[in-house]
């Protein structure tokens, strides 16, 4: 088992790494849980279900399964309210625990829930997607998302321990896979040159689930966020650079509509978008671009955008977590493994959608 430590003002915790955590998930709750909430979907619920509850059983604490809609759609405050209906009819309190068992909407609903019920109580994070597994489960960062703006609307709140179960990306559809490789790459991408070229290099190992290389891109994806993390929780400064691709790749996500595009596949696109802007306005080689839009191709995801119209996707851009004043500010790179916060001229940023968009 590898284990990677996250510390923040005010708390540490584990990120345990390996095959069959699910299996040992008692070791996660606190001795001084009174009641313990699984939550889930259908689909994780069908596959891995049954193993969490059993171990979560170890603690002699009473289990409730709470099972909420599948996909990116139902991350909103009616899926929520499903959370808290269930916590207050089995009589959970200020030190019950909650379980996420399954991808980032999970994880983010299940930390959001976390975060307000009876104005905070604990939970664990149980990744089931190469994405929640290498991103989303680690930081703190939970939330909803709103018709006008994805995740605006959430809070900070870390998790008790992240259960990593290598074991479980064996059932993971292909395009799954690819989208969470896009969050691989990008920690090479801002922070790591040399992972980059390494994932450049074990790109269809990657895609294939060779378990070695899968273990080790795991690993030193969590231990980049972990640093960065540890530096900035609340993303006031150095943490924001952690969202390359995002404010492009955000406005597909709701330009189209949530689950159209699964949220790796619009960071894969919107990362090809950021070089592109980096190169009109950072410096970033022209040369590099094409190593970064062949590197998504090889993950799988796709590099043109969708034609949303300019205005459109102007106007989705300026509802951006990063945005300040009406001014769209994007994580750019001078070069492959480093990145800035900056905002960009709107004509870069057009030409830029001119070349992506199909």
């Amino acid at each position: 088992m590898n284990v990677v430590d996250v510390a923040v003002p005010g708390a540490r915790y584990p990120i345990r790494i390996a095959p069959g955590r699910l299996d040992c998930l008692d070791e996660a709750i606190p001795a001084d849980a009174t009641a313990i909430g699984l939550v889930t979907n259908p689909t994780v619920a069908s596959l891995y279900a049954e193993r969490a509850e059993r171990a979560l059983a170890r603690t002699g604490r009473k289990v409730v399964r709470i099972e909420l809609p599948d996909g990116e759609e139902h991350k909103d405050w009616r899926t929520l309210n499903q959370i808290f209906d269930a916590l207050l009819s089995n009589g959970f309190d200020r030190r019950s625990v909650l379980v996420a068992l399954g991808g980032g909407v999970i994880g983010d609903m299940t930390g959001f829930a976390a975060a307000v019920y009876m104005r905070g109580i604990r939970f664990v994070q149980v990744p089931t997607t190469l994405l929640a597994q290498v991103d989303s489960s680690v930081g703190g960062k939970t939330g909803v998302n709103h018709p006008l703006g994805k995740n605006m609307v959430g809070a900070f709140h870390q998790p008790v321990a992240v259960e990593i179960d290598t074991d479980v990306l064996a059932t993971l559809p292909a395009r799954e896979v690819s989208a969470g490789l896009a969050e691989v790459i990008k920690y090479g991408m801002i922070l790591d040159a040399g992972f980059w070229a390494w994932c450049e290099e074990h790109a269809t190992s990657l895609r294939a689930l060779d378990r070695r290389v899968l273990g080790h891109a795991i690993q030193v994806s969590c231990e980049l966020k972990a640093k960065v993390v540890a530096q900035d929780e609340r993303e006031s400064g150095l943490r924001a650079i952690l969202n390359l691709g995002h404010t492009f790749g955000h406005a597909i996500e709701s330009g189209l509509g949530y689950g159209a595009w699964l949220h790796g596949e619009a960071v894969g696109c919107g990362m090809v978008q950021a070089a592109e802007l980096s190169a009109e306005v950072a410096g970033f080689p022209v040369a590099d671009v094409a190593r970064v839009r062949k590197l998504v191709e090889a993950i799988g995801c796709p590099t043109t955008a969708p034609d949303l119209g300019a205005e459109r996707w102007m106007a989705l851009m300026r509802v951006d977590k990063k945005a300040e004043g009406g001014e769209i500010r994007f994580v750019l790179t001078p070069r492959i493994g480093q990145a800035i916060t900056r905002a960009a001229p709107e004509d870069a940023v057009r030409r830029v959608l001119a070349r992506t968009v199909g």
